[in-house]
């Protein structure tokens, strides 16, 4: 893979991480349509890695306030009880995606190779996104363990191509009666521990990658971060203003318009 074709990816993928279009499954399609000989799945965690440091930078005063009262709760002192409930929701919320990740990663791997189920699983994104027009908006600050357990379970769906991480954890969140901002804040932290464990998983495979592939690496993770800060931004203004449904059109759209050269090239 070339340094441009890097850069590519890197802007696609921080452009569609946090906006719910799936950006594993443009990266799928992207790298199908035009035959882009990615470094593999390294790539992919890594880019997603230049994600995760957007969301740190976007939410950094509030992830301190988050750790500063785990780490004050597990110490028995006086604590922000609401900001250590937040931590340990999003622990409970880390476990479905952790036991998809360890359980049943080489199937996971084998989807990225079909672009016919990644077009499909993009039309489903957009069914999922449809529905949350019809959620009345909540007034919930915060989710138990159950609640937090459901939104983790749709982060596990969305390791597949085509399902959106965003796209599901916020309709998840959004269906619990969680308030439209919070919603948005607890399915961008809630990507942290996942993100970021997967990256420290691969970081072996991308010291043995080489050095030619691991600068089309660092150059695709750092185009990721870049795109990314916009993208949190935005998205943040358009569950706020509850139009996030409207992401389905594009959903639908992708999903046919890549089904339809999926099968005209089969032909």
């Amino acid at each position: 893979m070339s340094i441009l074709q890097a850069i590519m990816l890197g802007v696609l993928q921080g452009l569609t991480e946090f906006l719910p279009v799936s950006s594993s499954g443009h990266l799928a399609l992207a790298e199908s349509f035009f035959a882009i000989d990615s470094p593999g799945v390294t790539f992919e965690v890594f880019v997603h890695f230049g994600t995760a440091l957007a969301v740190i930078v976007y939410f950094r005063k509030r992830i301190a306030q988050v750790l500063r009262a785990v780490a004050l709760w597990a110490l028995r002192r006086d604590h922000e009880r609401e900001d250590a409930r937040l931590g340990l929701m999003l622990l409970v919320g880390t476990l479905p995606a952790a036991a998809v990740g360890v359980f049943v990663a080489e199937s996971v791997e084998r989807a990225f190779d079909n672009p016919v189920l990644v077009s499909a699983l993009l039309i489903v994104t957009g069914v999922v996104l449809w529905v949350t027009r019809y959620i009345p908006s909540g007034g919930n600050r915060r989710t138990g363990a159950g609640g937090a357990l459901l939104i983790g379970l749709a982060q596990a769906a969305a390791v597949l191509p085509g399902i959106s991480r965003s796209g599901a954890t916020i309709s998840a969140a959004l269906g619990l009666k969680l308030e439209r901002s919070a919603a948005a804040e607890f399915a961008f932290l809630l990507s942290l521990p996942v993100i970021l464990g997967a990256t420290a998983m691969s970081v072996g495979d991308a010291l043995a990658a080489g050095s030619e592939a691991g600068a089309a690496t660092a150059v695709g993770t750092a185009a990721a971060f870049g795109s990314a800060l916009p993208a949190i931004a935005v998205l943040m203004r358009v569950v706020s203003a509850g139009t996030f449904y409207r992401f389905a059109y594009y959903c639908w759209g992708a999903g046919l318009a890549a089904l339809a050269v999926t099968v005209a090239r089969l032909a």
